[in-house]
C-alpha cells in the first residue's frame, strides 16, 4: 500500500504518522507534564506543611529537590515527545527512555531520606 501522506518538517523531516500515534504521543507528553506539576505541588506542600526537621534546612532541601525534579521531568518529557515524533515520522524504532527509572530512583531516594529525617525528629519516635 502506498503512503500518500504529505511530508512535513514538524518535529523532523519525514512522513506524517497515523494521527492516532501522534495523539497517543501527545497524551503521554501531557501525562509527564501532570507528573511535573504534581512534583512542583508536592515541593510547595513540603515547604509549607512539613514540620521542621531535625536537620536545619532539610525541609527546604526536600522541597527544592521535588521542584527541581519536576523541572527535569517537564523538560525530559518534552524531549521524549520530540524524539518519538521524529522517529515516527521517519519510520524508525522508538528510542529507549530512562526517564521512568530515573524518576523512580530519585523519588525512592528522596522518600527514604525524608522518612529518616522525620523519624529522627523528637516528636515522631516510637
Amino acid at each position: 500500500m502506498r503512503d500518500d501522506r504529505p511530508r512535513t518538517n514538524d518535529a523532523g523531516n519525514g512522513r506524517e504518522p497515523d494521527y492516532r500515534f501522534t495523539l497517543a504521543n501527545e497524551r503521554t507528553f501531557l501525562a509527564w507534564l501532570r507528573t511535573a506539576l504534581a512534583l512542583d505541588a508536592a515541593g510547595l506542600a513540603v515547604a509549607h506543611l512539613l514540620p521542621e526537621l531535625v536537620v536545619p534546612g532539610a525541609r527546604e532541601a526536600v522541597a527544592l529537590a521535588l521542584v527541581l525534579l519536576g523541572a527535569v521531568v517537564a523538560v525530559s518529557g518534552y524531549r521524549r515527545w520530540r524524539a518519538y515524533q521524529r522517529a515516527m515520522r521517519r519510520d524508525e524504532p522508538l528510542p529507549p527512555t530512562r526517564l521512568p527509572g530515573i524518576l523512580m530512583a530519585a523519588l525512592t531516594g528522596l522518600a527514604v531520606l525524608t522518612l529518616a529525617l522525620l523519624l529522627a525528629g523528637p516528636g515522631l519516635r516510637p
